[in-house]
């Protein structure tokens, strides 16, 4: 793959959603990476997981000395590992971050885990909503008087968690031109999470967030930057902050400012979210996005994840490309002179197995050995 991290080597240790997320964005940027599937393994939670797109698969019972070696060699020649283990499961296997470096000290060992390698709840299992919910990240979301809604698993597994987990591998990459040593990337989701709240922070520091959930800015309490109901049962996108935004938009409901109460008094909300709900409920979501076009009322449809292909303008930027004969998101973000190529299928479990081991140097019949020693598969 072409790409501005071509050349990196990557060995990442399989696992479950925020650090395939990271290898894959490292993989979509053009760095090579080895997939150790277990033998035997259980089958992916989602059929072609698209998390493994670009990678190469060798299939390694990593609990047996013999697999623990085959990694050890892998990483010899690696720039980078990827585990998501509980903290000391890979001590414990023999390919901790002491057995890496001892075999290659510029390695940078990357651990992505829910709540760090050290603290109270390090060794508790826990998933993306528990991580979020203890960083602050959960209780903000949702609508006045209602529970925290759920924001899929965006912000603990892939934005806190995977995304960090690449940037901090990059960061320790970079480091290491400078002392010529690889470190231990200590990457949890809860720390990420907790990051993405900070412009929150700030707010509530200055005095800015002051209401309770739904009830702020950018949480849906202020009408000129929420979600309204279409005549379809479609709905759009309204965020018009600015006071040039808010103008245009309420010429394309088709209002002025002495139709509606002032906005810069939130006693006058409801009063103003009422109004704008009963005129977006007159027309249809693409009626609305067509008389919104070409102005700056940050007027929006909201789409669903099968159309947004489609929509003229990721169309135009080539926003998704065919994967193993599905849509995906594209690689991102684009650069200018070393652009990222449309990613490779994801790989079987195991499916490069012999390719990779022979490019280690093992001859067919130590592969065949191992194979039938149920070491590899």
């Amino acid at each position: 793959m072409g790409g501005p991290l071509e050349g990196l080597r990557v060995v990442e240790l399989a696992g479950l959603a925020p650090a395939p997320f990271g290898c894959m964005v490292l993989a979509d940027l053009g760095a090579s990476v080895i997939r150790v599937d277990r033998v035997g393994g259980a089958a992916p939670a989602v059929p072609g997981d698209p998390l493994g797109r670009g990678r190469r698969s060798i299939g390694v019972d990593i609990r047996h000395p013999a697999g623990a070696a085959l990694v050890l060699d892998l990483v010899a020649r690696a720039d980078a590992l990827v585990e998501g283990f509980r903290p000391g499961v890979t001590e414990r296997l023999g390919i901790g971050p002491a057995h890496c470096l001892a075999r290659n000290p510029r390695l940078v060992y990357g651990r992505m885990t829910g709540w760090g390698q050290d603290g109270p709840l390090a060794a508790r299992a826990g998933h993306d909503i528990n991580y979020i919910a203890l960083a602050g990240a959960l209780d903000p979301i949702g609508r006045a008087g209602q529970p925290p809604t759920v924001p899929l698993n965006l912000v603990g597994d892939f934005g806190g968690g995977g995304l960090l987990l690449a940037l901090g591998l990059l960061a320790a990459l970079y480091e290491r031109e400078r002392s010529g040593r690889g470190q231990v990337v200590d990457a949890a989701m809860v720390d990420g999470a907790a990051l993405l709240t900070t412009f929150l922070h700030g707010m509530r520091n200055a005095g800015a967030w002051r209401g309770g959930r739904g009830e702020n800015l950018l949480d849906g309490g202020a009408p000129f930057y929420d979600v309204y109901a279409t005549a379809d049962g479609g709905h759009v996108s309204i965020g018009a902050l600015e006071e040039g935004f808010y103008a245009e938009l309420l010429s394309v409901l088709g209002l002025s400012e002495d139709d509606v109460p002032s906005r810069h008094d939130p006693a006058n909300w409801p009063e103003l979210r009422q109004r704008i709900a009963e005129v977006v409920a007159t027309r249809t979501r693409d009626e609305w996005a067509a008389l919104a076009e070409g102005t700056d009322a940050c007027l929006v449809p909201v789409l669903e994840p099968g159309e947004v292909r489609e929509h003229p303008h990721n169309a135009a930027r080539g926003a998704f490309v065919e994967v193993g004969g599905v849509p995906l998101p594209a690689p991102a973000p684009r650069f200018d002179r070393t652009p990222a190529e449309a990613p490779g299928a994801p790989p079987a479990a195991g499916e490069h197995t012999d390719e990779v081991l022979t490019e280690l140097g093992l001859a067919a019949d130590r592969i065949a050995e191992l194979r039938a020693a149920g070491v590899v598969g």
